[in-house]
């Protein structure tokens, strides 16, 4: 009966307690989240960067692949072997505790299991009684919380090593330079005695003395047979050689980016290559600063993977003068010509161009915009080809008129072009020059789309991150291949001269570009293997005489081909398929006529390609001493004969006419023929249809009246407000008095085409 009696009040009691515990753990719950310093890893398992925790600790997560058997038999045997048995609290130790410090007046031996110096760690107070039993129920509620395994976790990640390091594998890597895995017997020892007094065992100031107290530990660990005596013996010859290491600071920008991810982050960096990056563009810009130039961004990316495998934001994070910490990679820039490419290519894949057809580079005016080339020069008619390789800016705009804005806009948004989205309605013609912002990120990308057949994908920048399994088809692979072999010429004006005939050249596509007041400076290139971008300039923005994309940039984009890629096999794009030879005009570009006798072979996209025949010659009928041209109406009967006349736009003749080169007219139409024209109508240069003339009160307002006229005209007339006001040859310039407000100006071609436009004229007080 007196033992039923017991065991109900234990029961009893228990019940007490445990209502008790439930109570104070509603009341007082566990809250803990774990904060941890983060540790940037390359893709190879290397440390790049690491950063103190929020609290200011260099306290790592110990991953559990990182946790050997050998380092939990040396924690466990020394601080708890029961721990995988026990509910957080040791009754056992407890009373030895106890009844030790009552019979023996001090403290011989805790009870402290792993679960309580968690508790501990987590809440610390004074060593007390109450604190003690604060600790007890902290514990149970751990336990509760968490398993053993996230438990034992926990406290190797929190255990104190001195100042502000906690953890095992912080102090592992700061002291000994290796990750947790790949610690020794004696190294896991030396770690398990110092949290115990981290005081006074000082991991890099008393070795000698950790040493000691670590012998003992492994020599109690041979008697108790927790080691072989041949691994203990193997540990006690080792010496305690520990030193406070500065933890690794590699890619400083990158590793500020990804930072706060936290934890333990795995990325696509290579350190070996991101290294020797740093190093090129740091030496490289130290060569520039005497010319006022100083900072320069690279990036270096995978084209299969889509890795990032080098990413430099400037050319030294720490050189405050030069605002090193601004991240150059993600900063928003002019690009200059470096979108040309894409354009050409959504232009082959419309039918509009193939690399052999003839555009003009002449003085335009599109509705008052008149971009100029960059060394204000024309150069006529010239190639497609020609004008991507030479950037020339006046065919670049008309082929984004021909293309329409809109479809380059939609083209640069769906390869993630953040800005031009954010702004696509203010952006005009001009955003084929450099009139839009973008990033290097964005524009490296963006050239790996055309080494990748025209597929645009996301560029990655984390170990592990699972890839679509298809791309956005931005250009065909027919395109991609014109420009590859397009951007891939050698003899071309944008090649460093420095680099003429150089054995080093890498065989490569590039592009330069230089904003306008020379702000930036861009090369980006790209083989089967590799697409480098590069960015230099000053994060100041303030332009520099010598900075642009050939000189500047390219030679840099050289360097770090040859070492990223070097000798690499050269292996180059393959024609596709789908993509055609045929033979063209060199006049024209287009599939030659009976009278074409210079041809050359050009890429075209069958289905696609425009099939137009070649019209540089046009059969005229003209008089016997061709000073009077026929046509159909007004053919004689005899007396005419019929000749091929060069065929050339009005805006070509003008150019010609400009620079006073010589071609052969088409004679004038005989003025007696009834017949109208249509089509080929004037087009007037100036003044500017629907623009607002200011004049100063007091001058007259003499505006300049010029056109462009098909070859076959003569004269045109000038109409003011419908009134005659002058009759000139074809080509010439006339200035003309008009009137304030708004003016109707007309010009007709002797062969009764006509065209208008309108002006408002307005004096002003200046």
């Amino acid at each position: 009966m007196l033992f039923k009696k017991y065991l109900l009040r234990i029961g009893v009691l228990g019940v007490v307690l445990a209502i008790a515990f439930l109570l104070l753990h509603f009341l007082f719950p566990l809250n803990y989240t774990p904060t941890y310093s983060t540790l940037v890893y390359d893709s190879q398992g290397k440390i790049i960067h690491a950063f103190l925790s929020p609290d200011d600790k260099w306290r790592f997560k110990t991953e559990r692949h990182e946790i050997s058997p050998e380092l939990k038999k040396v924690f466990l045997n020394k601080e708890d072997k029961w721990f995988y048995y026990h509910p957080g609290i040791n009754p056992f130790s407890i009373v030895r505790a106890i009844s030790n410090n009552i019979f023996k007046g001090k403290r011989t031996s805790g009870a402290s299991t792993i679960t309580m110096q968690v508790a501990r760690m987590l809440e610390p107070k004074e060593r007390t009684y109450i604190s003690k039993l604060v600790e007890v129920f902290r514990a149970l509620q751990l336990e509760l919380k968490f398993t053993k395994d996230e438990l034992f976790e926990i406290y190797i990640n929190k255990v104190p090593y001195g100042g502000n390091i906690e953890g095992v594998k912080a102090a592992a890597l700061i002291f000994f330079n290796k990750h947790p895995a790949y610690l020794s017997v004696g190294e896991l020892t030396t770690l398990s005695v110092v949290p115990n007094r981290p005081s006074s065992l000082r991991l890099g100031k008393n070795n000698s003395a950790v040493e000691a107290v670590r012998n003992q530990w492994l020599r109690k660990f041979e008697e108790e047979g927790v080691f072989l005596s041949s691994e203990i013996s193997d540990a006690l010859q080792e010496h305690v050689n520990a030193q406070r290491r500065l933890l690794p600071r590699f890619a400083p920008h990158f590793s500020y980016r990804i930072k706060s991810l936290g934890g333990n982050i795995f990325t696509t960096i290579d350190l070996e290559k991101q290294r020797k990056c740093e190093q090129i563009v740091q030496t490289y810009v130290n060569g520039l600063r005497s010319r006022g130039i100083q900072n320069a961004a690279v990036m270096v990316i995978e084209n299969g993977s889509g890795n990032v495998i080098s990413y430099v934001g400037s050319a030294d994070f720490y050189h405050a003068a030069d605002a090193g910490q601004v991240d150059g990679a993600k900063a928003v820039r002019q690009p200059g010509s470096t979108l040309k490419p894409l354009l050409y290519g959504l232009c082959f894949d419309a039918g509009i161009y193939t690399p052999k057809t003839m555009v003009a580079d002449v003085p335009c005016n599109f509705d008052g915009y008149v971009p100029e080339n960059y060394d204000s020069k024309f150069r006529g008619e010239v190639t497609v080809e020609y004008a991507l390789e030479n950037s020339l800016n006046i065919p670049a705009v008309k082929a984004l008129e021909a293309l329409g804005k809109e479809n380059m806009l939609t083209a640069l948004k769906r390869c993630g072009f953040s800005s031009v989205s954010k702004h696509e309605k203010r952006l005009g013609l001009s955003l084929i020059l450099g009139g839009c912002g973008v990033t290097l990120e964005e524009m490296s990308n963006l050239y790996r789309c055309i080494a990748n057949k025209g597929i645009y994908s996301p560029i990655h920048y984390l170990k592990g991150v699972k890839k679509a399994a298809t791309g956005d088809t931005i250009l065909s692979a027919t395109a991609s291949f014109m420009l590859c072999e397009i951007l891939s010429k050698v003899a071309r004006p944008d090649l460093p001269v420095n680099w003429e005939g150089s054995k080093t050249l890498p065989r490569i596509a590039w592009k330069t570009g230089t904003s306008y007041g020379r702000k930036d400076a861009w090369s980006i290139g790209f083989n089967k293997n590799y697409t480098i971008g590069v960015w230099v300039g000053n994060f100041s923005n303030v332009g520099v005489p010598d900075l642009n994309g050939a000189a500047i940039a390219t030679p840099l984009l050289f360097q770090l081909f040859n070492t990223i890629d070097y000798n690499s096999p050269n292996e180059w794009y393959a024609m596709p398929r789908e993509c055609g030879v045929r033979t063209v005009c060199s006049h024209s570009g287009l599939e030659p006529n009976s009278f074409c006798r210079n041809l050359v072979s050009d890429y075209f996209i069958p289905l696609v390609s425009s099939n137009k025949r070649c019209e540089h010659l046009k059969e005229i009928a003209t008089d016997a001493k061709m000073q009077i041209s026929y046509c159909a109406e007004c053919l004689p009967t005899a007396g005419y004969k019929r000749l091929l006349f060069e065929n050339y736009s009005p805006e070509i003749i003008r150019w010609f006419d400009e620079n006073h080169v010589n071609i052969k007219r088409i004679p004038p139409h005989n003025p007696l023929c009834s017949r109208i024209f249509k089509g080929n109508e004037p087009t007037i240069i100036s003044p500017v249809n629907g623009s607002e003339y200011y004049i100063e009160k007091g001058q007259p307002p003499s505006i300049q009246l010029s056109c462009e006229t098909a070859g076959d005209v003569e004269y045109v007339f000038w109409w003011v407000n419908n009134k005659l006001v002058s009759k000139v040859k074809a080509g010439e310039k006339y200035f003309c008095l008009l009137p304030e407000g708004d003016v109707k100006i007309s010009c007709t071609d002797d062969k009764g085409r006509n065209t208008d436009c309108r002006v408002k004229v307005r004096q002003v007080d200046w």
